[in-house]
């Protein structure tokens, strides 16, 4: 064989190879090699994802979650594949997923055009606005009265580039604190070590119907951002990809999807089952009907 048929043929058997190079690497593969999934799940993400009072993960993605890891002891053949948790932060559950640590980030995650860039989302379940919690007893309403106040966010989210972004909040000189997670953006809050607390509303409400004195507090100001929350994995695993797209895009065309709405948001959750009353947007009824990925500068575009 010469020298061109010899790489010709070793071209060919790469191609070859390839997409079984890629499924031996994949998340599936990983599982079943390990006996186990590993679930990124957030400690103070109420409904989404949070810990009841006997530090268990519990919440609306959880549940997705659940019916995923089902899904895949399905296609396994592997009813008694374990299941671990593993807490994420709004700073290292884009890592976490990247390397492999964890199979599925079952947490708060907005899927916008950069993290597309990382990882990939399932079909939205979950569209939330960027607004701000605060003291009612503040006065404070809008973006414009946080000029030289304290503002709090959690560390790794984008919620400060939103205020900045927003036409109200350009020029306004506010001071940006950060908190390690979301209890602890509200502890400061809580604590009047800030004015605000930015985040995403439901996770806001979750957090005032956790607080001492829920009457006290309040959802405000500006819609910063119309942000598409997902379910999170590796990217370029498209076996594992169509597996958790049919397991969500099944959910709700069986109307599971709305059952754990229902369930999480409209009525009583633990551990003080205290009801969001936190009823389904438009945008949401929308992607139920017709399950997308888009990023949040879709859902922005003006």
């Amino acid at each position: 064989m010469n020298t061109r048929h010899a790489l010709l043929a070793s071209l060919t058997l790469a191609t070859l190879a390839a997409p079984a190079l890629a499924q031996d690497t994949g998340t599936l593969k990983k599982v079943k090699d390990n006996g186990s999934i590993t679930l990124g799940i957030r400690e103070s993400s109420d409904p989404l994802s949070y810990l009841d009072d006997k530090q268990q993960p519990v919440g609306y993605h959880i549940d997705i979650c659940n019916r995923i890891v089902d899904a895949v002891k399905a296609k396994l053949k592997l009813p008694a594949l374990k299941v671990a948790h593993q807490p994420v932060t709004s700073q290292n559950r884009i890592p976490l997923v990247g390397n492999g640590t964890v199979d599925l980030e079952c947490g708060s995650t907005t899927n916008n055009e950069a993290r597309q860039k990382q990882v990939a989302f399932a079909p939205t379940t979950f569209v939330t606005n960027v607004r701000m919690a605060v003291k009612k007893s503040s006065g404070i309403t809008s973006l414009g009265q946080l000029g030289g106040k304290p503002v709090a966010t959690t560390t790794g989210t984008t919620s400060v580039q939103l205020m900045r972004a927003h036409e109200k909040g350009k020029g306004i000189d506010f001071k940006e604190v950060y908190g390690k997670d979301h209890a602890d953006s509200f502890l400061m809050l809580e604590t009047d070590r800030a004015v605000a607390f930015v985040m995403d509303d439901n996770l806001l409400a979750g957090r005032i119907a956790s607080a001492k004195s829920p009457a006290d507090y309040a959802v405000v100001g500006e819609v910063l951002s119309i942000e598409p929350i997902a379910i999170m994995f590796r990217r370029d695993d498209p076996e594992f990809k169509k597996l958790v797209d049919e397991t969500v895009t099944g959910m709700m065309k069986s109307g599971e999807v709305e059952k754990l709405y229902a369930r999480w948001f409209m009525s009583p959750i633990p551990p003080k089952n205290v009801n969001l009353n936190f009823p389904m947007s438009e945008a949401l009824k929308k992607l139920i009907k017709a399950p997308s990925d888009a990023p949040a500068e879709s859902f922005n575009k003006k």
